[in-house]
């Protein structure tokens, strides 16, 4: 196969062999039904090391392991390899917390609340490495991971833009039509952190609404933390197994932390918190203001638990309030019947 041309960016993780594959899944990931239930402490403290390429998998604002990023915080992990796709909060506390050295760089910001002011200032200060890719190209990059292929070709990113040039990947002839195609590199994390609405203990997960590349994310990684708003029953599982969206056998670690995606939203469940997204995003403007947020809502508390006592059980319905009034459905069209909501 002829390669064309080659982006100047570089590749910050190994693409992966299906014999590394194979024996990664068996030491991190047990087929059989055992309980995987631990705090998340324990979880990030045995599944997170320093110098992991780190996924954190969600949509935007939307259903983020944020409980489990602010114990990687808590934890002090450092030089961290991450991807910024449709990231907002996870990465950026990441980066305002000194724990990332590279980064597969899409997208990082607040959306309605703007673009993200601590990313611009670790790049433009060489405070990290970056390379660049568009969001779907990223995304093909975990799919290429989960089907256990060193790469992906696509039509993206060649044309009309200059991502490729700062991108890793490369510009290959298909051998069947001659054609121009991007081959982009197949993305096999240490770690990914994934948040559902439930799970159950032996990491049977469903999520309610957008899954996005939860599944891809969950098949790619080599060690899967699953946070869940609920543990619910391996029977429950059972009864309709067709909305389990990431089985067992991809899962390392089952949390439960309930409002684990906040001060994100959890669809059907709570509403963007814009509140503290607002404290963050000023805090973020100095060193000072960084060190007050994060002493207030991470080092000053132990756990998630201790988290939302700061946020207030006032507050914490007021956002559930405002997710139940924007999704009135009938009984049994959303989440589960039983699930207490």
């Amino acid at each position: 196969m002829q390669v064309l041309e080659e982006g100047i960016g570089n590749l910050i993780s190994r693409v992966p062999n299906i014999e590394d594959i194979q024996k990664e899944n068996k030491a991190y990931k047990p087929i059989g039904l055992v309980s995987k239930i631990m705090s998340s402490a324990e979880a990030i403290g045995r599944f997170v090391s320093d110098g992991d390429y780190l996924v954190s998998e969600l949509t935007g604002n939307v259903r983020g392991p944020l409980a489990l990023i602010r114990e990687v915080v808590r934890q002090k992990k450092r030089n961290l390899r991450v991807a910024g796709n449709t990231s907002t909060l996870d990465i950026d506390l990441l980066l305002a917390a000194g724990a990332v050295s590279d980064m597969d760089l899409c997208y990082v910001g607040y959306e309605l609340l703007g673009i993200s002011y601590t990313m611009r200032k670790a790049i433009e200060q060489k405070e990290i490495r970056v390379t660049e890719w568009s969001n779907a190209t990223m995304a093909w990059r975990l799919k290429a991971g989960a089907m256990g292929i060193p790469f992906i070709p696509c039509r993206s990113m060649y044309s009309g833009t200059d991502t490729f040039k700062y991108s890793a990947a490369k510009i290959i002839e298909c051998p069947f039509t001659k054609v121009k195609l991007c081959a982009v590199p197949a993305l096999r994390p240490d770690v990914a952190l994934i948040h559902v609405h439930r799970c159950d203990e032996y990491g049977n997960a469903r999520i309610d609404g957008i899954t996005g590349s939860s599944y891809d994310v969950a098949a790619a990684s080599k060690k899967v933390i699953i946070s869940t708003e609920k543990i619910i029953s391996n029977r429950e599982i059972r009864n309709n197994p067709e909305r389990t969206v990431i089985p067992h056998f991809l899962v390392s670690a089952v949390v439960e932390e309930p409002f684990g995606a906040h001060p994100g939203n959890m669809p059907y469940l709570y509403d963007m918190d814009v509140e503290n997204y607002r404290e963050y995003t000023a805090a973020a403007k100095t060193k000072e203001g960084v060190t007050e947020y994060f002493n207030k809502y991470i080092f000053s508390v132990g756990d998630n638990r201790e988290y939302l006592e700061i946020m207030g059980r006032e507050h914490l319905n007021c956002l559930e309030e405002k997710e139940r009034a924007r999704f009135s459905y009938r009984n049994g069209e959303k989440g589960d019947e039983n699930d207490g909501k």
